[in-house]
């Protein structure tokens, strides 16, 4: 019978020991660090439905008076201009009651991009692209609205008509046929959704392989 060297058993044990020491605080980590990324998942995809529901307020055609009762005239402002600007000013009216959520959302994107990853927060962007063109709609009918067009040639008065069509479709929700905003309102959320999903159900995880194996 071989003699077994107590020493080197102890070592071994002790190895042992330790990788199960450091399995199991690496094991807790990634638990962690997984259930700190579905909630922040989660939370950011309320926050999109939320944003979501705000756009759409933002854009709704129909206007109230209480929205723009505060805006008064300019001294040097005619009667067509007030107007215009009047009108336009539905849209930062709406825009300012539902901006501590869209400032919520775009600084939010920091930490989404330091636990979910960069390539993944293009959503918040796209975001904010479109909140920036609706303004930019409202800002830019703004002129065009008030803008005199009597002295206009046809075809300068045909690209204004233009212009101010153009810039409707952004303003106001359902005014076109084929809508500029609300396609890419629809992907923003789809992507958001395709993101936040994965990670809530836990797709590309041991823990996902093992449920989608229970479920099949």
């Amino acid at each position: 019978m071989e003699f077994i060297d107590l020493e080197f058993l102890k070592n071994i044990s002790l190895i042992i020991a330790i990788c199960l020491a450091i399995y199991g605080i690496d094991s807790w980590r990634r638990s962690h660090i997984g259930i700190r990324q579905i909630e922040l998942a989660e939370d950011t995809l309320a926050l999109f439905y939320e944003a979501s529901d705000a756009v759409k307020q933002i854009r709704h055609p129909l206007g109230y008076s209480n929205e723009t009762e505060d805006i008064t005239q300019n001294e040097n402002e005619t009667d067509n201009q007030f107007e215009a600007r009047k009108n336009a000013s539905i849209v930062f009216y709406r825009y300012n009651k539902h901006q501590e959520l869209f400032s919520k959302i775009y600084a939010s994107r920091y930490r989404f991009m330091s636990q979910i990853g960069k390539d993944k927060a293009k959503p918040f962007e796209d975001l904010h692209k479109l909140i920036m063109e609706i303004i930019i709609a409202a800002r830019m009918l703004s002129k065009l609205w008030s803008s005199p067009h009597n002295h206009l040639t046809p075809e300068q008065a045909e690209k204004h008509r233009k212009k101010i069509e153009k810039y409707e479709a952004v303003f106001w929700d359902g005014l076109e046929d084929e809508d500029p905003i609300n396609p890419e309102l629809d992907k923003i959320i789809t992507d958001i959704e395709d993101i936040c999903q994965n990670i809530i159900s836990g797709k590309g995880t041991l823990h996902g392989l093992l449920n989608f194996k229970l479920k099949k």
